[in-house]
C-alpha cells in the first residue's frame, strides 16, 4: 500500500483541512508580494487552524525577514515559500521517517492517551500492520480500569491474528505488563504493544501507575520501553494540545500519534505539537482502514495539503 495509493489515502484523509484553511491561505496569497494586509489575513487563518500562537508567530517572523528565494536564488512566490516554511518547521531532528527497526527483541512500545482518542484502535491497526510484515506481535491489556477496554483490545487481537495478554478487569496493570514481558521473551515475540489507562481526572494515580509500568518494563527488559507514544485526537484541537502537556509532565514521551485527521477541517495541530511541545509526530490517522495509519512524512504531508490534482 506504499507509493501513489498510499499518498492518495493521505490526500483523501486531509481533504477537509485542504478545503478549509489551506484554500483560504491560497486565496490571500494570490499576489507576488507579501503585503501587510496579506500577512495579517494569513496570521488570522493560521491561528484559526490550530497552528498555535508560537508556531504562527515564527512563520510570520520568517516572512517579514526578507525576500524568499529558492536554492538557485530565484525569488519564490508566497504560496511556495509558505510550503517551504511549513516543511522546515515539521522537519524536526527527532522526526522518524520509518518504523523502528526493532533493534532489540522484544521491542516494547507503551501507548498513552485519554479515553475516546482512538488509542486501542490505533494499537490494533499497528499490530495488524506489523503482523502483515511477518512480525510476531503481542498486545497487552494494561488498561484494566475502563469498562470494555480489554474486550476491545481482544477484538483487535482476533482481527489482526495476534496474541492478547490480559488479566481480569480491575487488576494491577503493572502485573499484566510483568506477565506479558515474561511471555514475550519465552515465545520470541518481536513487538509488544502495551495499552494503558488514560484517566486524567485522577492525574496523580495515572502518573504513579505509568511510572510503575515503566519501572517494570525497564527491569524486565533494560532500556525499555523503547517507545512511549501518546495518542491524540486531531478533532479536539487545542484540548488535545493540553492533554499532551499533562502527559509530557508525567512521563518521557518519544512521539505523538495523531488520529482522526480526516475528521477535522483544521489539522494545524500537527505543526503546533512539534513546534511548541518539541515532541515529534510519528504517525497520523487519516481513515478507518489499517493502511490509513501512516508513518508521518513531513514532505508528503505538506504536498498532500497543497496538491490541487
Amino acid at each position: 500500500m506504499e507509493g501513489s495509493s498510499f499518498f492518495q489515502r493521505l490526500k483523501k484523509g486531509l481533504a477537509k483541512t485542504r478545503d478549509g484553511w489551506i484554500r483560504k491561505l491560497e486565496g490571500v496569497l494570490q499576489g507576488e508580494q507579501w503585503g501587510e494586509q496579506t500577512i495579517e489575513a494569513m496570521e488570522e487563518i493560521l491561528i484559526g487552524a490550530d497552528v498555535g500562537v508560537q508556531a504562527t508567530e515564527k512563520l510570520i517572523q520568517k516572512i517579514r525577514e526578507g525576500s524568499p528565494k529558492d536554492e538557485w536564488g530565484v525569488p519564490m512566490g508566497p504560496s511556495l515559500y509558505l510550503q517551504k516554511l511549513l516543511l522546515d518547521m515539521l522537519k524536526s531532528p527527532q522526526t522518524k521517517d520509518e518504523r523502528p527497526r526493532l533493534s532489540e527483541i522484544p521491542w516494547i512500545v507503551l501507548f498513552l492517551g485519554v479515553n475516546g482518542v482512538g488509542k486501542t484502535t490505533t494499537i490494533g491497526k499497528m499490530a495488524a500492520a506489523y503482523r502483515a510484515e511477518g512480525k510476531k506481535v503481542s498486545l497487552v491489556a494494561a488498561d484494566t480500569f475502563r469498562a470494555g477496554a480489554i474486550e476491545q483490545l481482544e477484538a483487535w487481537g482476533n482481527k489482526a491474528g495476534v496474541e492478547v495478554i490480559k488479566h481480569r478487569a480491575g487488576a494491577d496493570p503493572s502485573a499484566v505488563v510483568f506477565d506479558a514481558l515474561h511471555a514475550a521473551k519465552k515465545r520470541g515475540t518481536d513487538l509488544v504493544l502495551i495499552d494503558t489507562a488514560g484517566r486524567l481526572h485522577t492525574k496523580i494515580h495515572l502518573v504513579e501507575e505509568l511510572k510503575k509500568i515503566r519501572r517494570i518494563a525497564a527491569r524486565e527488559q533494560p532500556g525499555s520501553p523503547h517507545e512511549t507514544l501518546l495518542v491524540l485526537d486531531a478533532t479536539t484541537g487545542q484540548n488535545g494540545f493540553l492533554q499532551a502537556k499533562v502527559f509530557k509532565e508525567a512521563v518521557d514521551i518519544t512521539g505523538i500519534i495523531l488520529t482522526k485527521l480526516d475528521g477535522t477541517a483544521k489539522g494545524g495541530i500537527v505543526i503546533a505539537i512539534q513546534e511548541e511541545l518539541g515532541i515529534p509526530v510519528q504517525y497520523i490517522g487519516v481513515g478507518e482502514e489499517v493502511e490509513d495509519l501512516q508513518p508521518f512524512d513531513p514532505a508528503r504531508f505538506v504536498q498532500a495539503l497543497f496538491d490541487r490534482n
